[in-house]
């Protein structure tokens, strides 16, 4: 049993005081550690109950929740890892919508999307539009934004006043909302919407504007209750692969980025909070764009890639925008030892937090192959780290 694993110092700033200074880009008393503060920095399928018996407490119960539903992570391990960030909130599911349950396994979600749970992702087994035309668009049952759970926002609301009152953590929303780009690619099918963006601009224009126009009623509705309390909030959209984005830069600027933008836009008039983004791979070539959008936080750092090198990142834009993430999930946390462990949380917050700018994370959830011992050293060491 391991319990009371660090005995640091008090930071001379609180969390948000290090938050702000953080994004100024400037080198905060202490770097912002964060699991769970947001949807893409949490953990997967059994890595949380095994990471809670091995610090030595008992797991509760899990449900399996649907598609963009996760876990909060469990108190007690963010207060063990001595943690900075809290998260609320969640993707909101229309009552009114195609979502139904199908079997114990398998549900068409309120984008018609049927997905079925393979034992750790709900995978999608049919896509609706998938050969659609611009003037099938007319026709298909879209989910109503307004008949949202009025409750469950004032609920995650009143969680955010809470944490906000009455204590120093740095607080996150959730997004509602999934991105344009991804329902795009979950409804078609990869191939077919990309061969649309190529092909089919006036289904790709249609498209879009029919999910911003969702987008934005629910963001009024969500953070005109959150918006308040929190800090920073995030959205999830993949633009890219490991070795390149899954469009040319232009057709990014072209298809994607006005809708991305106007979201943006929107939900930064409706809340002093910063814009984390998250885009797994290699998205280089468009952090500029993303950057022009509004994003002040970029997730991940995907470090397989020499164009996403996080001293590459940090010398290109370190002015221009806030880094989270980097630690590879794919080698260093699943195999690595304390020491190898270690020396690439050194190195990654030697290079991304040298003059502030940078929070601490993984560079994705952490999956069921991490060893429990080998999350507890990244956070101890990135804790160290941090304050030298």
């Amino acid at each position: 049993m391991i319990h009371a694993m660090f005995d640091f110092a008090e930071c001379k700033m609180t969390r948000r005081e290090n938050f702000k200074k953080t994004m100024r880009h400037e080198k905060p008393d202490s770097l912002i550690l964060d699991l769970g503060g947001n949807p893409l920095s949490s953990m997967e399928g059994s890595s949380p109950e095994r990471l809670l018996e091995f610090l030595g407490y008992k797991p509760g119960e899990k449900e399996n929740l649907p598609f963009g539903k996760g876990h909060k992570i469990d108190e007690r391990i963010l207060e063990h890892l001595d943690i900075d960030t809290r998260s609320v909130g969640t993707i909101l599911t229309p009552a009114d919508s195609l979502y139904k349950r199908l079997g114990d396994n398998l549900y068409m979600d309120e984008w018609g999307i049927t997905r079925k749970y393979t034992g750790l992702y709900w995978d999608i087994v049919d896509y609706p539009l998938k050969g659609a035309g611009s003037g099938d668009l007319d026709d298909y049952r879209w989910p109503n934004p307004d008949s949202v759970d009025f409750s469950l926002i004032e609920e995650y609301a009143e969680q955010a006043r809470c944490l906000y009152e009455k204590t120093d953590y740095v607080i996150c929303a959730e997004h509602p909302v999934y991105g344009v780009f991804e329902i795009g690619c979950w409804m078609c099918g990869f191939d077919d919407f990309l061969i649309k963006m190529a092909i089919d601009g006036d289904f790709i224009k249609k498209f879009s504007e029919k999910i911003l126009a969702y987008q934005e009623v629910v963001s009024r509705h969500y953070y005109s209750a959150v918006g308040p309390y929190i800090h920073y909030t995030s959205s999830g959209d993949d633009f890219a692969t490991q070795t390149s984005l899954f469009m040319s830069p232009d057709m990014f600027r072209k298809h994607i980025k006005p809708y991305f933008l106007e979201r943006v836009r929107l939900t930064k008039n409706l809340t002093d909070a910063a814009f984390l983004h998250h885009s797994c791979g290699n998205v280089h070539d468009i952090i500029d764009d993303l950057a022009d959008c509004g994003v002040d936080i970029l997730n991940p750092i995907q470090p397989t890639n020499d164009m996403m090198a996080p001293k590459r990142l940090k010398n290109e834009f370190g002015e221009k925008i806030v880094f989270h993430g980097g630690l590879d999930t794919q080698q260093v946390l699943p195999f690595g030892t304390e020491e190898t462990v270690r020396e690439a949380v050194y190195e990654l917050v030697g290079s991304m937090n040298r003059e502030g700018g940078y929070i601490f994370a993984a560079a994705h959830n952490i999956q069921p192959d991490v060893p429990p011992e080998n999350v507890v050293h990244m956070f101890r060491a990135a804790r160290n780290a941090g304050n030298e």
